[in-house]
């Protein structure tokens, strides 16, 4: 029996036994279910390690409780097992409260984890942090000591950062709540800020209606800039993009592709974008707010597929209660 085989099976006999938790099947196919994994989850992050879909969400509770982070892997989209406490407060010795919006890169053998914390104004500790891991589930250390971006330049609260790493192997961070974005390079082991090649270190970069959470990805030479629109509490939190030739854009908003579906869930927004290498498989990972839910902090994290037209716009996504097929990375 091979592994695929072998894989089928377990994931079948668990989603029976476990319900939509564990999946769903439509006819013969298994499906994910949305949200994938139980809890209150947010902003999430997915990315591929080897053979493993990981997520690296916000536990989304009020900001004096959300002071750790769990993680969740997956070798076919369907089943995942939880990784607790990753990191917490415990570690993090200036960070306090309101820990939040992983991002998570690999480089030279290390497994690096960004994070908001403190939801910091200005005068205060907090801002972004950095840590790194031998393995992608942890446990992860502070790398610094002190956040890695304290002060609000250009308006934007330092918050919601996504690593990017160019064809170059430039690495550049994208961050910025208070509807101010900006870009900032980081030296070879993730400690520093350098001046980009105009001496700059800060560029403000904000596309029009951008309120925080920004993610990029690079497809066909062009850049895709995403970001969240509308109030993170309410139903019309939404996810718009543009596309440049350039990592500083300019980013001309094309439109909202990722909103609430009033017949499935509000709230659809902060999200990342997982792609399966070598093929046309992209995948779109976000929270939203299930119907029956008021509360602020009652998001849950969902997949649902996102695709391209023939001239490379991301079309509008239906967001589902069955979420994605099943597949294991090759």
């Amino acid at each position: 029996m091979n592994r695929l085989t072998i894989l089928m099976a377990i994931a079948i006999l668990t989603a029976v036994s476990c319900g939509r938790q564990s999946g769903r099947t439509t006819g013969e196919i298994l499906h994910s279910g949305n949200p994938v994994f139980d809890g209150w989850y947010a902003d999430p992050e997915g990315i591929i390690y080897d053979r493993t879909y990981w997520i690296y969400p916000t536990y989304s509770d009020v900001y004096e409780r959300q002071v750790f982070f769990d993680c969740f892997s997956s070798e076919d989209l369907v089943l995942w097992t939880k990784h607790a406490r990753i990191i917490d407060t415990a570690e993090v010795r200036w960070a306090k409260r309101a820990m939040w919006a992983p991002s998570v890169i690999r480089k030279d053998g290390k497994y690096y984890f960004f994070f908001s914390a403190n939801d910091v104004h200005e005068g205060e500790t907090g801002g972004i942090g950095v840590a790194v891991g031998d393995r992608p589930e942890g446990p992860y250390r502070d790398l610094l000591g002190k956040p890695l971006i304290n002060d609000i330049v250009n308006g934007a609260q330092p918050i919601d950062q996504f690593v990017f790493c160019d064809d170059d192997g430039t690495y550049y961070m994208y961050y910025g709540g208070w509807r101010h974005c900006n870009v900032v390079r980081l030296n070879d082991d993730f400690t520093a800020l350098v001046p980009h090649d105009d001496g700059t270190v800060y560029r403000e970069i904000t596309p029009e209606n951008y309120v925080e959470g920004p993610f990029m990805f690079k497809k066909d030479g062009k850049y895709y800039f995403m970001w969240s629109e509308g109030g993170w509490t309410g139903p019309d939190y939404s996810v718009a993009y543009a596309i440049s030739d350039s990592p500083f854009g300019p980013f001309h908003r094309e439109e909202k592709i990722l909103q609430q579906d009033t017949t499935v869930a509000t709230g659809a927004g902060h999200h990342s974008v997982i792609h399966l290498p070598g093929t046309d498989d992209y995948y779109i990972v976000y929270h939203r707010r299930p119907l029956d839910e008021t509360h602020a902090n009652h998001r849950v994290t969902c997949i649902d597929r996102l695709f391209f037209d023939e001239n490379g716009r991301i079309k509008p996504i239906k967001i589902t209660f069955e979420g994605v097929e099943q597949k294991i990375i090759p």
